[in-house]
């Protein structure tokens, strides 16, 4: 065995480890320790991507070095070595830009307590992304809940408390219905191992036995990661999660939590149940139709809201949507579509959080329209950020939004019976997004009315951090949209290699 292949393993150890140390330390000291303990992982995670491209085959990993069906593996692909390392930089730059802010909004002696939490957030991450064990994700999936709640809770500040119980009751019915689906499906298939468990399947199928206890798993294990993912109709935990976290934390539960868990019910659909198996069960008509009526209703949601964050949080159910509409579309170009937007979706929410807060400076620290106009005058960079990161989500030409749209359209030529549905709503959705994106884009460029309330005489803060996030997510939506073709031939190799 190579020695590149244990860098998953110690991927994840480092940053449990990590969180470990950050409990003795000060917070400057924890936070630049989760700073190099991020740019470590991700260093790791492009050699693992570099070695399975090299290679052009996945492989396992056992933990201990006992084989199946008594060890727990990791399993690392090109897709999970894609993953891992967007979500590895995703997740340096929404710590960056935050930093002030972190320090602000976090009590001094709980600092520390911050960034244990997004030490264990990104050890779970990767823990999603590579296990190939379903107790152990569901495990995972526990640390990282623990850890998206402290995340919003810690900064005690005006519906920060209530918003972090809303998204544990939500977050554990979704674990609660995750972990039942795990239980029928060990009681049937003997297996905890995903590779196992799926030969299983295949023959208890091939079989035409335990058809409806297959049915059950399929549909508890998804809605249980819908839930958690914030699928509509149940998003409600949304706005105020992202809305009132600290500006690093919303960036993150937004831009990496509920992706963690769409990718690992991607892995169980190809490696335990079967992604034949789910269209032909009509599961996948289910997950299309509640995608495409939240691509919709979010967008409704985000066009009568008055709190800018609010709205941006709305846009993320919408976002959801489409990416559930993709795995729903029931063919390999949807999933492609779907996986790709995943990292869409990743680098502009997180780049318009971010830029927000640029934006809110300038503006008496303020949230609604009336108070933003001129903010993009008032700082610049943060205004262009913002710009950037609208448009990259109306769908605007060169941004990774484009590449994405441009993806479901063209898969949806693939699925005959869903083409025209598919097609009218991404109509309707890019219409809707544009409404209200470009709504306050406008807004921020418009001069102050005589009649507005006056807001403190403000500059924006001499932050390179913030500024320097800001242009790295802008050069990352870039990347996404005019070099997506190697990004996309990868998500495709990578999940032939899921099969």
């Amino acid at each position: 065995m190579s020695f590149v292949q244990n860098f998953p393993f110690f991927s994840i150890i480092i940053a449990m480890f990590s969180g470990i140390v950050s409990s003795v330390l000060d917070g400057k000291k924890a936070r630049n320790l989760s700073l190099v303990m991020i740019a470590v992982t991700t260093a790791l995670s492009a050699g693992t991507l570099a070695f399975c491209l090299g290679t052009g085959e996945s492989y396992t990993f056992m933990m201990g070095h006992f084989p199946a069906p008594w060890g727990n593996e990791i399993r690392a692909g090109v897709l999970e070595g894609v993953t891992a390392v967007f979500f590895g930089v995703i997740m340096f730059l929404a710590v960056i830009g935050g930093l002030e802010h972190t320090a602000e909004d976090v009590e001094e002696k709980k600092l520390n307590l911050f960034y244990i939490m997004i030490d264990l957030m990104l050890s779970s991450l990767l823990a999603l992304v590579y296990t190939n064990d379903l107790f152990t994700a569901y495990v995972f999936v526990e640390i990282n809940t623990i850890a998206g709640c402290g995340l919003i809770m810690i900064r005690q500040k005006g519906r920060s408390m209530s918003a972090a119980i809303r998204y544990m009751i939500m977050s554990q019915l979704g674990s609660g219905l995750f972990l039942i689906g795990l239980s029928i499906l060990y009681d049937v298939t003997g297996h905890l191992l995903m590779s196992p468990a799926k030969e299983s399947v295949e023959m208890l199928v091939a079989e035409g036995s335990y058809r409806l206890p297959l049915l059950v798993i399929m549909a508890v294990i998804g809605v249980g990661l819908a839930i958690k993912s914030g699928l509509y109709p149940f998003h409600y935990w949304i706005p105020d999660t992202y809305g009132y976290a600290t500006p690093t934390a919303s960036a993150v539960l937004s831009g990496l939590v509920s992706k963690g868990y769409i990718f690992l019910l991607i892995k169980i659909f190809y490696r335990v149940l079967g992604y034949e198996n789910l269209v032909s069960s009509q599961m996948a008509n289910v997950l299309y139709v509640f995608g495409i009526v939240g691509m919709v209703m979010g967008s409704l949601h985000a066009i009568h809201e008055t709190d800018t964050r609010r709205m941006t949080a709305y846009s993320s159910v919408a976002q959801i949507g489409y990416i559930y509409m993709g795995i729903g579309l029931g063919t390999s170009y949807g999933m492609v579509a779907a996986v790709f937007h995943i990292f869409t979706h990743s680098a502009t929410k997180a780049l318009l959080f971010i830029s927000a807060v640029g934006l809110y400076e300038v503006s008496g620290d303020k949230k609604d329209y009336v108070s933003l106009r001129g903010a993009g005058y008032r700082n610049p960079l943060a205004g262009i950020g913002f710009t950037v990161g609208s448009l990259s989500m109306v769908g605007f030409p060169m941004l990774s939004g484009f590449i994405s749209k441009l993806l479901f359209a063209t898969s949806a030529l693939e699925s005959p019976h869903k083409m025209l549905p598919t097609l009218i709503v991404l109509a309707v959705s890019t219409t809707l997004n544009a409404v209200y994106f470009l709504r306050l884009v406008i807004t921020l460029y418009s001069r102050r009315r005589p009649e507005d309330a006056p807001i403190p005489e403000t500059v924006p803060r001499k932050s390179w951090h913030l500024r320097l996030a800001i242009l790295c997510f802008i050069g990352v939506n870039l990347v996404l949209g005019l070099a997506s073709q190697p990004i996309v031939q990868a998500i495709t190799d990578g999940l032939a290699m899921f099969g």
